[in-house]
């Protein structure tokens, strides 16, 4: 009984864990429609977005863009100013969950690579941000995709931003 009582005070004592997400997007001009990258997560299959833990040496929009090459297998333009935040509960491997606060840089794909670290070991898909929203667990992360969709209306092609009006 003292390790579940322990383990719960560690739970509630620490402050969140910190890791470093990147929001893969693109603009299909001729459509002018505006797309993100979603992925399974290797562990439960969940819907989620490439993320990772801090690296020495290198600043979270860095480790945004690395982690969306690992993960997802894209390459692109990452914003250095943080997109937003959102919270969830990170399982490790003893079983013990905890806290993480997750921060997330915009990166607008340039390029999709064929071969990357993690290829295979996750279903990726091109979905609307409102998809996106529908698909993910965190709720905060849904808000992150709605708001995003808006922030880039004015980049979209100015029929389809009528139609959606």
């Amino acid at each position: 009984m003292s390790k579940v009582t322990n383990n719960l005070r560690l739970m509630l004592q620490r402050p969140p864990r910190q890791q470093y997400a990147a929001l893969c997007y693109r603009l299909k001009k001729k459509q002018g429609l505006l797309e993100v990258l979603v992925a399974t997560s290797r562990d439960t299959g969940r819907w989620v977005i490439p993320k990772g833990w801090p690296m020495t040496d290198k600043k979270a929009h860095q480790v945004a863009e690395r982690e969306a090459f690992e993960e997802v297998g894209v390459k692109g333009k990452v914003e250095k100013e943080t997109l937003g935040f959102y919270n969830y509960r990170k399982t490790l491997d003893n079983g013990l969950k905890i806290p993480v606060i997750v921060q997330v840089h915009a990166l607008e794909v340039d390029e999709c690579l064929k071969s990357f670290p993690e290829k295979g070991s996750r279903t990726l898909e091109w979905v609307s941000c409102e998809e996106a929203a529908l698909r993910v667990n965190e709720p905060e992360l849904k808000i992150l995709f709605l708001q995003f969709a808006e922030k880039m209306r004015p980049r979209m092609a100015p029929q389809l931003i009528k139609a959606a009006s």
